[in-house]
């Protein structure tokens, strides 16, 4: 038998927006990179499902999205664990620059290998 391999973020999966782009809830429709799904750091392609009125993003608008929270733990080289409550991402551009000015919450600092320095520095809170 086989077993089920389990993965982060994968299509129709609902994250919050932790930024202030103006978008509150997006919905994966595509994870790059990874061909079953998006973990911690890796950029997908999100739908906004709701958002502020008066942001820089509208409902129904097509993003991409770095994802900086995931409620499935990741172990890590030292061989601890991180796993957050919530599913989270911060939205981008096609460049990978934040469209927001501010990231709300912990970002795990696995981030830095990702490459995303703008998001770490940006962050109120490095876990």
């Amino acid at each position: 038998m086989q077993q089920q391999q389990r993965t982060f973020i994968q299509m129709r999966t609902n994250l919050k927006a932790v930024d202030n782009s103006g978008a509150k809830r997006i919905m994966c429709i595509q994870a790059l990179k990874r061909r079953k799904g998006a973990r911690l750091g890796d950029v997908i392609v999100a739908s906004v499902k709701e958002a502020h009125a008066g942001g820089k993003v509208k409902k129904g608008d097509v993003v991409y999205a770095v994802v900086v929270r995931a409620a499935m733990q990741r172990g890590r080289c030292d061989g601890s664990e991180v796993k957050f409550d919530d599913n989270a991402a911060v939205l981008v551009n096609k460049q990978g620059e934040p469209i927001g000015t501010r990231v709300f919450g912990p970002v795990p600092h696995e981030l830095r290998k990702m490459k995303h320095l703008k998001i770490l520095s940006l962050a109120e809170h490095i876990a």
